[in-house]
């Protein structure tokens, strides 16, 4: 399953980058639009890979925890880590009560979790484990990464269609405009190409998040422990609103806003029952499977 989806993201990583590049090519024309593209591209991915920790940590205000703080949460984190088989990450704390966490960090070797105060204060200790599991498994299979540079690239060509906006608005800014160029190409990258592109990261975050859930089910050993995480989290979140930009939406474990009818195409995460439908049939088959190990 995770190799599916690391071929999937990888694709829908192409498409995001092949729409900057087709949106360059149209502001500025010829060959220097496929080069100011490409570099665009390169260098959106290179500063989001690069700072990717910092600005989510940042946005939600996440201060660092030290070992005397909080020595339980530490003691949970190291030995998940190591079933995880991956460096622990730094730990951090987010001061609000609206219960929630996320991974971040380039790679296993520069990562970072952030819990909140509210998630420590309502979940049990298993309960915990799971949402912690999840994390690491984000952090294990470079989801931190790739979120990062999929919000980054999405964020510029919304910056490109904003481009093109002006420029339809004030002026031609395009060669293309200036020699007659394709008037529904242009409509497509103000409008479309943004949507697209928003379209395309949401859809990565949503088959992360699955992937996510069944390495904490495999490595705490208990899907029904982030199953019944993931209920309360839902019922909690939605009465107390996580505050931060919400281009990080995707790096939640949940998302504090419900999406309904055309809103959950843009919805950054799956179905909270969905999720948890999943983690109980993995329950029943492990249950199902113990007696064959005896």
């Amino acid at each position: 399953m995770v190799g599916a989806n690391q071929i999937k993201t990888a694709a829908l990583l192409g498409l995001l980058s092949g729409l900057i590049v087709l949106g360059a090519y149209y502001l500025v024309g010829d060959e220097q639009g496929l080069y100011l593209g490409l570099g665009i591209a390169a260098f959106t991915s290179f500063s989001s890979w690069y700072y990717s920790d910092k600005a989510a940590l940042a946005a939600y205000q996440a201060q660092p925890l030290a070992r005397e703080e909080a020595p339980e949460l530490f003691d949970m984190v190291a030995s998940l880590s190591d079933r995880a088989e991956i460096p622990m990450p730094k730990l951090f704390l987010v001061p609000t009560q609206s219960p929630n966490a996320f991974a971040t960090g380039r790679d296993p070797e520069h990562s970072a979790i952030a819990v909140t105060q509210g998630i420590i204060d309502l979940l049990s200790r298993e309960e915990l484990e799971g949402v912690i599991a999840h994390e690491l498994t984000h952090v294990r299979n470079r989801d931190t990464l790739t979120q990062a540079v999929a919000g980054t690239l999405a964020g510029a060509i919304t910056f490109l269609g904003r481009i093109l906006t002006f420029g339809a608005l004030y002026g031609p800014v395009t060669r293309d405009t200036r020699r007659g160029g394709n008037p529904f190409a242009i409509l497509f990258l103000i409008i479309l190409a943004p949507l697209a592109a928003g379209l395309i990261q949401f859809a990565i975050s949503r088959t992360r998040e699955f992937a996510a859930d069944q390495g904490s089910a495999e490595i705490t050993g208990n899907p029904t422990a982030l199953a019944s995480a993931l209920e309360k989290l839902e019922k909690i979140g939605l009465q107390i609103p996580m505050n931060g930009n919400p281009a990080l939406s995707p790096l939640l474990i949940i998302n504090p806003l419900s999406a309904q009818g055309l809103q959950s195409l843009f919805r950054t995460h799956p179905p909270t029952e969905e999720r948890i439908k999943r983690l109980l049939e993995l329950a029943q088959q492990k249950q199902q499977a113990a007696p064959a190990l005896v």
